[in-house]
């Protein structure tokens, strides 16, 4: 979702390098996952200083494409990232139950954006300034919207003079610390 000032560049859907055979099946959510079904999804960023002899162009392209190899790597241990919530219902006895399909998804999205700001203009301000929330491809996503969006989101947004990479990730699937822990993996 684009916000004044920010322009997407690219978006693309990263799935593990080697699939695990568990990913074929079914992944039920427990009860205390499905009370998460109408809060946000978890969002955090981290914020980067470019070097001073950043090659937008050329370093840029290389930087991304070692974020998807990395993804694509981290995404082998915590696959159900890369899935897509669905909805069995079932007639008789009436159930519904929602569970995270690995088969019928794209991936994870990695999301390339820019903005013509300063990391200044943005850690100058006393609160944080709106335009952060375009920040995370996710904002505002309430995690029953799994069924549609991906379950995990990275956006790298390049700033004049830094890069920040926002990550949204439906709460459903993971927790504070278990986020962590793949963002930890990932890097």
């Amino acid at each position: 979702m684009s916000s004044p000032g920010i322009q997407h560049i690219s978006q693309c859907f990263i799935k593990p390098k080697n699939t695990p055979e568990e990913a074929k099946q079914p992944i039920y959510l427990s009860q205390w996952d499905l009370a998460m079904v109408c809060v946000n999804y978890i969002q955090k960023g981290l914020l980067f200083a470019k070097p001073p002899a950043f090659d937008r162009e050329n370093q840029m392209k290389d930087l991304l494409e070692k974020l998807k190899d990395s993804l694509a790597l981290a995404l082998d241990h915590f696959y159900p990232l890369a899935g897509r919530l669905a909805t069995l219902k079932q007639e008789n006895p009436p159930i519904y139950s929602i569970y995270v399909d690995c088969n019928n998804s794209p991936g994870a999205s990695l999301v390339h954006a820019s903005l013509n700001s300063t990391i200044d203009d943005i850690l100058s301000q006393i609160d944080v300034p709106e335009i952060v929330q375009s920040f995370f491809d996710h904002d505002r996503a309430i995690n029953h919207d799994g069924h549609t969006r991906p379950l995990l989101t990275i956006q790298v947004t390049e700033l004049i003079d830094g890069i920040f990479i926002g990550c949204s990730a439906n709460h459903m699937i993971v927790d504070g610390t278990s986020y962590w822990h793949f963002f930890n993996t990932w890097s």
